[in-house]
């Protein structure tokens, strides 16, 4: 269980701390920077963070999931994060496969006004999935108090 609970803890932190650095590091950080610089700069940072996500999700379906129906760990902080949590890799899947395909096919072609609007797709969802990440980190943490 205390294995468990890790994994999904550092499966959390790598998700939502990417999200929070991006978007509030490296995104003003960037904002100087042409498009033609700063666009397929993003697409490299996406590259590798998505991966990271991948795995994240993963794990987060597998522990959480695991600690639920093999040691009964319920409440309803439980059902918040699960109904959060898969809010959020709706909306990943959605931004992966629709926004961030196309940020990717702009870039190849060089329409650097199509991929900005196609990054401010991305960015969008993005804030709104950091809002529902940081929630979901705060239920995760005092949740099982709620009951007491």
């Amino acid at each position: 269980m205390t294995l468990l609970l890790a994994l999904h803890a550092i499966a959390a932190t790598v998700w939502v701390g990417g999200m929070f650095f991006g978007y509030f590091a490296l995104r003003p950080a960037l904002l100087p920077f042409d498009e033609k610089v700063r666009l397929p700069l993003w697409r490299r940072v996406f590259t590798r963070f998505f991966l990271w996500v991948w795995v994240a999700i993963v794990l987060l379906l597998v522990t959480g999931y695991t600690m639920f129906l093999r040691y009964g760990v319920t409440g309803i902080h439980v059902h918040m994060m699960q109904a959060s949590g898969v809010l959020m890799i709706l909306l990943f899947l959605h931004m992966f496969f629709a926004p961030w395909r196309r940020l990717q096919a702009a870039i190849d072609t060089q329409d650097f006004v199509a991929g900005a609007r196609h990054l401010a797709q991305i960015r969008m969802t993005v804030a709104l999935n950091l809002a529902l990440g940081l929630i979901t980190v705060v239920i995760g943490a005092s949740g099982r108090y709620w009951e007491y």
